[in-house]
């Protein structure tokens, strides 16, 4: 299968066969598409183009094309089409995709858009889904599932999953409860296909399931899953009813996202954006850092003020001020990024003094090797042995100190319900770079008996 790449030209062409209104070969083209292609291309056509392109096709196909349409595209499109319409769509997708979709909607809209699904079951279980967090277990959980009575025999079992799996895009597991709807395990296709008809699967399912509450966190769903390689994972309420399940895509878009939020915050960006978004929302989300750097690099100023006298006699260690701020920032962020790592794979082994023991001497390590090749380097340049010894100590205890505050701020955070990603941009930058600045002119001055 060719990868599907959208051109200028394909785009050019779509956009003629709208304007000119050729529905048949519009139909045709879009048929040898996948759905996920037609969202990309939807995204690059006008709210008008795009709309007319949603409603030219089936609900069949246009449901998932909505579904993965950019968040924006998507809303614009949606305010274009009636109740009837949007109802249409929700119709043939998942519980959990049309929850979201709906949840997009204008409140004065959903209780319409509701009214009209002609499935009433289904429109109760998207309601359900509605009053849970979206970032929850419950939030990310779709309710079609597979689920057998753990009294039924395997006739009944085989019978009663037919109809079932009609409203199932994918069956990965068969799961098992009791009369309360309480899990109570899962149930193996083998055992199922190979006992008497008469058999109680009682007696033959996999009472071991792995299972998350409807408040999990969908980092720590995603989390188990990752751990565990499962496809997908039941979901069970506060008193241990089975309520849904998880598939492994829900779970990608949730370890995407997080990578996106992770990766933002390291770059110093408080909130969730994208390029496209407006200048005012865009600096909004970036400043707050900025300003810290800001404050940050005043405070450097100022330390360097403070020894404006030593700066004088001996020149040279402001040439080095650059070097050893920017070593002390990149330490930081290297240490910090690991821990930050280590806490999101859930990898990290033993307390934080021994995380913070280990640093330190690994720190020690680098910032000793390097020393020596600056201390070389400063002594054949200027022939000052006591100044490239004093800038060469200075980088030591900057380093090490900044792998210490690049292991410790990630893991206070942590233990205090902060996002621990916040540690590895502009905050242990600028926080390193004041320390460095300060521990590198005390150094110098002790060494040189200033």
């Amino acid at each position: 299968m060719t990868p599907f790449k959208l051109t200028d030209e394909l785009l050019v062409e779509i956009r003629e066969l709208i304007s000119d209104h050729k529905n048949v070969g519009l139909r045709a083209m879009m048929k040898e598409f996948h759905y996920a292609d037609i969202a990309e291309i939807a995204d690059e056509l006008t709210i008008d183009e795009a709309t007319y392109l949603i409603k030219l096709l089936d609900s069949e196909k246009t449901s998932d094309i909505l579904a993965e349409m950019d968040e924006d595209v998507r809303e614009a499109v949606l305010n274009n089409l009636s109740a009837k319409e949007i109802a249409g769509e929700l119709e043939e997708l998942d519980t959990d995709d049309a929850a979201d979709i709906v949840s997009e909607l204008p409140q004065e809209i959903v209780q319409r858009v509701i009214s009209e699904i002609e499935d009433k079951e289904h429109a109760k279980d998207i309601v359900d889904l509605l009053r849970y967090d979206e970032d929850s277990a419950g939030g990310l959980m779709a309710k079609e599932l597979v689920k057998v009575n753990e009294n039924w025999n395997v006739l009944t079992c085989v019978k009663e999953m037919r109809a079932q799996a009609e409203n199932v895009t994918r069956v990965h597991s068969i799961y098992v409860v009791d009369d309360d709807d309480k899990l109570k395990g899962r149930l193996s296709l083998k055992d199922l296909l190979t006992n008497s008809t008469k058999t109680h699967i009682k007696v033959g399912y996999i009472s071991k399931v792995d299972a998350v509450n409807v408040n999990e966190k969908g980092e720590e769903v995603a989390r188990i899953m990752s751990k565990y390689d499962l496809e997908a994972i039941p979901v069970v309420d506060e008193i241990g009813r089975l309520v849904g399940r998880i598939t492994i895509d829900d779970i990608v878009d949730v370890i995407r996202e997080e990578a996106d939020k992770d990766y933002q915050l390291a770059a110093g960006i408080s909130q969730d954006v994208e390029a496209d978004d407006s200048i005012w929302e865009l600096t909004r989300a970036r400043l707050p850092w900025l300003i810290l750097g800001l404050f940050g690099g005043l405070g450097a100023a100022a330390i360097m003020g403070g020894f404006e006298e030593m700066i004088a006699k001996h020149a040279i260690l402001f040439f080095f001020t650059p070097l050893i701020a920017a070593m002390a920032g990149n330490v930081g962020v290297q240490s910090s990024a690991i821990i930050v790592q280590g806490l999101a794979n859930d990898d990290l082994k033993g307390g934080i003094a021994n995380r913070l023991w280990k640093e330190m001497l690994l720190a020690l390590l680098n910032g000793i090797i390097l020393a020596v090749l600056l201390l070389l380097f400063t002594w054949l340049w200027k022939g000052d042995f006591n100044t490239a010894l004093a800038i060469s100590i200075s980088l030591i205890a900057v380093i090490v100190v900044a792998g210490i505050i690049g292991t410790f701020i990630p893991l206070f955070l942590n233990q205090r319900g902060i996002d621990p990603a916040i540690a590895t941009g502009p905050f242990i930058t600028t926080s390193n770079d004041i320390f460095g600045i300060l521990i590198y002119f005390f150094i110098a001055k002790s060494v040189l008996g200033i």
